[in-house]
């Protein structure tokens, strides 16, 4: 106890001398390090975290583990890796580096550290190689990586301590599984390495408290404690091992929002928000430093543009940062954010985890952040410190936002967060994992599948489900026996299961993890100089000379070589912009649940917020011609068009859940007779039209009836293409079991050549093999995921308790036009989309104005033939939007030149 007692003085000594002051959550943590426990920190973000674990482990391991360095011939070696601070991401796990190494060069000068992720050099990677560092910083695949390595068991099996940052991002996904099962093998090895020296130490105890493996979870986004902190201890080890630490609560957070001069009320999604570019180009100057968060990298590249042809002064320090550019090109902007020298850099989800940027005073959102939790942590990149008040400020790219603005401001108050769980039994991951293990110095089956039903994910795992994970790894199942490329695991004649083909062992290294994603194709310059990687899928869509924006420069396309786009940069030319899976976030259900809240008072007659003011005219339209829909209101309304009959249903249950709903409302129609019927969604509700009379008003209440789970599976399977979208489903899952190979050592397969050997095998599966368990997940997969069937059944479930609405319409309300653009962007139609967009809003806003603009038509139109063929459609329409509020406030021509110039330059 007195080595302990000496490392806390030592950490306290260190805080002294920077004048920084311990909080006492950091001072629980310390304390239960001590002890030998694990846990799972939950506080805001820039509240001192990272310090209160990694300072507690350095006071509490430097006795045992050595602070100074040992000598050998002379030289000194320093301890064996003894922690891992695991993070989701590889711009975190550079700062997480520098963060842990100031306070370890003082108080363990004789450890050293290092990081492991896709962007380790192959220099770094063979010194790793030869001897680990004492803390390696690192991600779920690069870990993976050292599980499959010979002598994992050796290298890994004194490690005492290991940190999952940013829990949250990793508990409800595939990386989250696959962590898991690294930490229940963690678990293993430092149990057998304890056992081990217990026998070298007579009277020793080999369970010896002291020398269990300690689990460390971090976050300040997370619903459900309980559930996240028994997911990342296991479920084997015992409750009074781990502990819930809350942090300090009384960290300032404030969000605002871009108003815009006039809101639209007739607003549709897909808009870039580039007609708040003033306000924002003002915000950013008010401004030290900040980050401009959007949610597609293709609005990044295209936000950044905008605001350097603003600005052009800003060039330098205006940055840009998201995954797909160049490794050089992400730590020059994160270290120039870190330095001050960034005045404001335009990034994705890239940047949205714990990194520690000081400067970094306000943040901006493009469009809604579409979750409460995404918002909180978004907001935490600004005043990252204790003490400083964050700040976010939300630019709505179109007027529906504005009320989910108002309602993620109330539902952060009301500390409303979304519960994240873990994925059950994908058989997928664990395939992969047995593979790594049987790499990573062999396993026996019945020791494995106790350590594997020590994760959450699969302690309800069967005899059955474990069999055939073996059979499938040891032979390929009954239609693969055939093919030596399935046989990766056999057992030896001592019963160990190992990799007896170096081939299949390099093929299985090169592809460990569990994010699939299309092929992607680097871009460089003729030069050589590279800028970063786009999906083939979009370059194979250009021809050379083709202009496109990428990297924050507007490229020419000259020709592409061996899954490289040779690029020059572009003259003239319009730019398109490169298209990224994963694009569209659903809206969740808690921040669903707010904006529901914010309409009902908005019906009662409350516009409190000022977003909620400046929204009004539209609610007061939709009040006017329809209704308003409320957590105790389902709205519905009909329309008669040329087009036929309408249908627009307002649940407010998310993209998700509404892909489900809309299938299954139109196959429940259908019944009687065959019907076809056109579908589109957004996140706040569903349009089904049909070419023949429906009664929808009588046949509503019906079809949207709760039956048993079983029967609402099987209706909703029914309900879609089913087996298509489970053939999409299975590729992923066939990547990560191991069936097919996004890249061979030296080689990078093409996304085309990937599909077709997925469809391949889901054919040959389905013939020969209908009993194959990766068939079973992707259609399990396809229902809690891609449609989230439990999240349909909770929605089909509260619009049975609420009152149903259903209004006859004469025209489209502000809630259902922007169902109907949905539409017209899978048709195909001789006038363009944007002006098709442009002329319906005209017509609208005359309708919806009557007398008050009554005139506005012409200067409307005027402003639509300037922009629908030259601009695209958000312009066209946001013209003539702005056109029609500057008409109906009375304001001077001259002020519509200004504004319509704007958007020519």
């Amino acid at each position: 106890m007195t080595g302990r007692t000496d490392g806390v003085e030592a950490v306290d000594a260190w805080l002294d001398a920077k004048g920084w002051t311990s909080f006492p959550f950091q001072r629980q943590v310390w304390e239960e390090i001590a002890r030998g426990r694990g846990g799972l920190l939950h506080s805001s973000t820039g509240s001192g975290k990272t310090l209160a674990v990694w300072l507690g482990a350095l006071a509490a391991l430097r006795g045992e583990v050595g602070a100074e360095a040992r000598m050998h011939g002379g030289k000194p070696i320093a301890p064996p890796l003894t922690v891992l601070w695991i993070t989701p991401m590889r711009a975190l796990a550079a700062d997480t580096l520098r963060a842990l190494e100031a306070p370890m060069a003082a108080l363990c000068p004789g450890w050293t550290a290092a990081l492991r992720s896709g962007d380790t050099t192959s220099a770094q990677r063979a010194a790793q190689d030869r001897r680990l560092p004492t803390v390696l910083v690192t991600t779920p695949e690069s870990l993976s990586l050292l599980l499959s390595r010979a002598d994992a068991s050796d290298q890994l099996g004194q490690v005492r301590l290991v940190v999952v940052d940013e829990w949250h991002e990793l508990m409800g996904n595939k990386r989250g599984v696959q962590t898991q099962l690294a930490l229940a093998r963690l678990r293993r090895f430092a149990s057998a390495h304890a056992l081990s020296r217990s026998r070298e130490r007579a009277g020793v105890r080999a369970s010896s408290r002291g020398r269990t493996l300690m689990t460390w979870g971090l976050s300040a986004t997370l619903g459900n404690l309980d559930e996240a902190l028994r997911t990342l201890q296991g479920t084997a080890v015992d409750d009074a091992d781990a502990v819930i630490v809350h942090g300090e609560t009384d960290k300032t957070l404030v969000i605002d929002t871009l108003l815009p001069e006039a809101a639209e009320r007739f607003a549709w999604a897909g808009h870039m928000g580039l007609r708040m570019l003033p306000q924002v180009v003002e915000a950013i100057e008010a401004s030290a430093s900040c980050l401009v968060f959007t949610n597609m990298r293709s609005q990044a590249e295209r936000w950044y543009r905008a605001l350097l042809e603003a600005r052009p002064d800003w060039a330098g320090v205006l940055a840009l940062h998201h995954g797909s550019l160049d490794r050089e090109v992400r730590e020059w902007v994160e270290l120039g954010l870190k330095e001050g020298r960034i005045k404001a850099a335009v990034c994705t989800s890239s940047l949205d985890l714990g990194v520690d940027f000081l400067p970094v005073d306000r943040v901006l959102q493009i469009g809604s952040a579409k979750g409460v939790a995404r918002l909180v942590q978004r907001a935490g990149r600004s005043g990252h410190a204790p003490g400083r008040p964050s700040r976010i400020t939300l630019v709505p790219t179109h007027s529906l936002e504005l009320v989910e603005a108002a309602a993620a401001r109330d539902a952060v108050r009301a500390g409303h967060i979304e519960s994240r769980h873990s994925p059950r039994e994908p058989l997928d991951v664990l395939v992969q994992h047995l593979v790594t293990v049987a790499l990573g110095g062999g396993f026996r089956p019945e020791a494995l599948l106790a350590e594997v039903r020590g994760t959450v994910a699969f302690e309800h795992l069967g005899a059955d489900g474990w069999q055939w994970c073996l059979d499938f790894v040891r032979q390929g199942g009954p239609s693969l026996t055939a093919y030596p490329d399935y046989h990766r695991v056999v057992p030896d004649d001592e019963g160990l299961w190992r990799v007896p083909d170096a081939r299949l062992a390099r093929r299985h290294r090169v592809n460990i993890g569990t994010i699939v994603s299309d092929a992607s194709i680097s871009v460089q310059y003729l030069s050589g100089g590279k800028l970063g990687s786009v999906e083939e899928s979009f370059i194979a869509r250009l021809k050379p000379g083709d202009a496109f924006m990428f990297s924050g420069r507007l490229l020419e396309l000259v020709r592409v070589e061996q899954m490289t786009a040779l690029v020059r940069r572009a003259t003239a030319g319009r730019a398109a912009l490169p298209r990224w899976n994963g694009s569209r976030m659903p809206l969740s259900s808690t921040l669903a649940d707010a904006v529901l809240r914010e309409f009902a008072q908005a019906d009662a007659g409350q516009f409190e917020s000022p977003e909620m003011q400046c929204v009004k005219p539209l609610i007061d339209i939709q009040r006017r011609w329809s209704g308003v829909p409320g957590p105790d209101v389902l709205l519905a309304e009909t329309l008669k068009s040329r087009e036929g009959w309408h249908l627009f249903l307002h649940p407010f249950a998310g993209r998700q859940v509404h892909l489900g709903l809309a299938g299954l409302i139109a196959w429940r129609a259908a019944q009687p007779e065959t019907g076809t019927f056109s579908i589109a969604l957004n996140d706040y509700g569903i349009e089904l039209l049909s070419a023949k009379p429906i009664d929808w008003a009588a046949r509503l209440p019906d079809l949207l009836t709760l039956p048993p789970m079983e029967t609402l599976l099987r209706e909703v399977l029914a309900s879609l293409n089913a087996t298509e979208l489970a053939r999409r489903r299975f590729r992923e899952i066939a990547r990560i079991a191991g069936l097919i190979f996004q890249s061979h050592p030296g080689e990078r397969r093409s996304n085309r050549q990937l599909q077709a050997s997925a469809t391949l095998f889901f054919e040959v599966f389905q013939q020969h093999d209908p009993g194959n368990r990766l068939l079973a997940q992707a259609e399990q997969e396809l229902l809690t995921q891609e449609l989230d069937v439990r999240q349909l059944a909770a929605a089909l479930a509260r619009m049975g308790r609420q009152t149903l609405q259903i209004h006859a319409l004469k025209k489209p309300t502000p809630l259902a036009f922007p169902l109907m653009v949905e539409r017209f962007r899978e048709k195909l139609s001789n006038e363009s989309l944007g002006d098709r967009i442009a002329r319906m809003v005209s017509e609208l806003e005359r309708s919806a104005g009557g007398e008050a603009v009554g005139t506005a038509h012409e200067p409307a139109e005027r402003a639509l033939a300037v922009f629908a063929k030259k601009d695209s459609p958000q312009f066209a329409v946001e013209a003539v939007q702005e056109s029609l509020a500057l008409e109906t406030r009375g304001e001077a021509p001259a002020r519509r030149r200004e504004a319509g110039g704007r958007r020519r330059r």
